[in-house]
């Protein structure tokens, strides 16, 4: 017995019950039905959306290129949960999570296409906050040990005293440098940045401390240091555990005395200057190897920071990811909106030897790279080259695993349940390896 058609009226009124967006197209892409959820989100009436082309009324950053219905026609898939900005009546940009399905007769054949999309604006706004609440200064980190240096900045700032910074390389030291310049009663005056392990001995003192006409060869004018270029503000001193000992002398008497003379010079003279150095090296080594001066390694530590690693920050890494993605797609022009689930696991999986600098480097490079709407694999390289694949229901090897171990800090059945096997299993390859 044949079944009577749905009545237009009755699916119409299902199709605003919905919460969702939904409007569904013909082959040639003009909408054919616009439920409630879908007037309210874009601003657009039903009798204006009905018999358009969909991309006169949703007007989103894929359309053309990666639009979600012309892929799902071209590969007979549903597409999901892909993020896009759409332009409302009034353009505003309004972020929204797409599904779309191709429509079939009961014969097969297709005769048009479903959408259903999500507001997202609460969700980005909400992640917005978390990101404010746990931004300071440039720097963002919801670690304690990061907070508890967040916490402390301000009072270190309003003293006058000189501050030694420790962490690895690309940990943040000079954003941790222009913080404590800007939270200072000097933030009006220079904050001049030298790299200690950049330039010879030579050119580093006249670098540092200034030099006068014919002090060397090549010096044919008299020219300040980056001492007096910072008067009256704050000198930041990277890498100083490569400072040569000659210079460590030098720099110990402004120190301890305020004063200095440029290269070739007898004249001494007064520096006002509030000294912040950072070494990702462990200086309390090097004064026992004799290679940092004991006094001058007392004199900087005053105030010593140390800035955990990345590999410490675990909880940091999505912060940090949405924070870089939001930067590059500004600073490229790009539209791209999230993460693929499979380079987002293994952008969370991955070790960061280089700490903060690589993942933005990572995430800088993928950006430049993508095309679409979204980051997939493909973009970052590094992942590739450097990153086990894990396999489910396959033991990975032991620097995999412990790598893993770590990062979920022990707690085996968040590990369990990240690997996609029981905690039998996962007790068997840790008792495998040896690993606790």
């Amino acid at each position: 017995m044949t079944q009577p058609p749905e009545n237009p009226v009755h699916v119409q009124t299902i199709l605003d019950s919905v919460a969702d967006g939904v409007f569904t197209v013909d082959p040639q892409l003009r909408i054919t039905t616009f439920n409630r959820a879908a007037e309210e989100i874009t601003g657009f009436s039903r009798r204006e959306a009905l018999g358009q082309p969909c991309c006169e009324i949703f007007r989103t950053n894929v359309c053309f290129d990666q639009c979600p219905l012309r892929k799902a026609f071209a590969g007979g898939e549903n597409i999901t949960n892909i993020e896009v900005d759409v332009l409302d009546r009034h353009n505003r940009e309004i972020p929204i999570s797409v599904n779309a399905s191709v429509l079939r007769d009961e014969y097969g054949n297709v005769i048009g296409g479903v959408e259903t999309f999500r507001d997202l604006s609460q969700l980005r706004a909400l992640a917005n906050e978390v990101q404010k609440q746990f931004s300071f200064h440039d720097m963002i980190s919801r670690n304690p040990r990061m907070q508890q240096l967040f916490d402390i900045l301000p009072d270190v700032a309003n003293s006058d005293a000189t501050v030694l910074l420790h962490g690895a390389s690309g940990t943040g030291k000079e954003l941790f440098a222009r913080a404590i310049h800007n939270l200072s009663a000097r933030n009006d005056q220079p904050l001049v940045v030298i790299n200690c392990g950049a330039l010879p001995e030579q050119l580093l003192e006249a670098e540092i401390f200034g030099v006068r006409k014919g002090a060397y060869t090549g010096a044919v004018v008299n020219r300040k240091g980056r001492l007096a270029l910072a008067e009256g503000g704050t000198l930041f001193l990277d890498e100083i555990g490569d400072l040569p000992l000659a210079l460590q002398v030098k720099l110990l008497r402004v120190l301890e005395n305020n004063e200095y003379q440029a290269l070739g010079s007898d004249e001494t003279r007064r520096a006002d200057v509030r000294f912040v150095a950072a070494s990702h090296r462990n200086l309390a080594h090097l004064v026992e190897e004799k290679r940092f001066r004991q006094d001058l390694y007392y004199r900087l530590n005053v105030v010593a920071l140390h800035i955990p690693p990345l590999s410490e920050r675990d909880e940091d890494i999505p912060l940090l990811l949405d924070m870089a993605l939001q930067r590059f797609c500004h600073k490229h022009g790009k539209k791209i909106v999230r993460f693929s689930q499979p380079a987002l696991e293994q952008l969370l999986a991955y070790p960061y030897d280089g700490n903060v600098r690589e993942l933005l480097n990572i995430v800088e490079r993928a950006v430049i790279l993508c095309r679409g709407a979204q980051i997939e694999v493909m973009h970052i390289p590094a992942l590739t080259a450097n990153t086990p694949v894990l396999k489910k229901n396959r033991c990975p090897d032991k620097d995999a695993l412990s790598h893993l171990l770590q990062r979920f800090q022990g707690n085996r059945q968040q590990l369990a349940q990240h690997l996609g096997i029981d905690r039998t299993t996962l007790w068997r390859w840790l008792k495998k390896y040896q690993l606790n």
